[in-house]
């Protein structure tokens, strides 16, 4: 027996857990937005996987078709990943390629992915050159400024993009919504925490 396991928790009870609380050392609990969130997408073809090594979970893997995931990105049968992660301490077992391979092989339709990546962010999560090294590519970036958590910093977004058919329409963004940031996820590095009323929590 193999001792790694792939299972999609959108359905499998046992996994749903991992729905809300993610890989984040945060407690589990169903806040409002991503259960609508969920509630709203998972019949329509969000998916979300996690890694199991030896019994012990590592990894996940998120995406869902453009117009449906957690970012503003559209594009003819395009897939988006809303998430990737896989815990430091799993490293060197080339665990984020298996959740890509999982990926492509469950949507063999899709004309390419898309996500986004950060640039000089004080995340470690979702950062450019990882996303590079599973193959994607920046096909266009928005620097922005936080106004929210760390105020007056700095960084870059990037639009990731990794084609699997040639010729495939590249996808497009919504750089307005971006600023917005998301609310899809908790732990996520753009998260918009839900007391803030501006409109924007970073700016251009």
């Amino acid at each position: 027996m193999s001792d790694v396991e792939i299972v999609e928790v959108t359905k499998k009870s046992k996994y749903e857990k991992y729905l809300y609380r993610c890989l984040a050392p945060i407690p589990y609990r169903k806040y409002n937005k991503r259960y609508a969130y969920l509630k709203a997408v998972i019949p329509r073809g969000l998916r979300k996987k996690i890694l199991l090594f030896k019994g012990d979970v590592v990894g996940q893997i998120e995406y869902a078709p453009a117009g449906l995931s957690g970012y503003p990105i559209q594009g003819d049968n395009v897939v988006v990943m809303n998430c990737i992660w896989v815990l430091r301490r799993a490293k060197g077992h080339n665990f984020g390629g298996k959740l890509m391979a999982e990926m492509m092989k469950s949507e063999k339709g899709a004309a390419g992915f898309a996500t986004l990546a950060l640039e000089d962010h004080w995340s470690g999560w979702l950062r450019k050159e990882q996303l590079e090294r599973l193959g994607f590519k920046s096909i266009g970036s928005l620097e922005v400024r936080d106004r929210v958590k760390r105020k007056g910093r700095r960084f870059l977004i990037h639009l990731m993009w990794l084609p699997v058919v040639r010729g495939a329409s590249p996808p497009e963004w919504d750089k307005s919504k971006i600023l917005q940031g998301v609310d899809f996820c908790i732990a996520h590095p753009l998260y918009r925490p839900q007391g803030v009323k501006e409109k924007d929590i970073m700016e251009g």
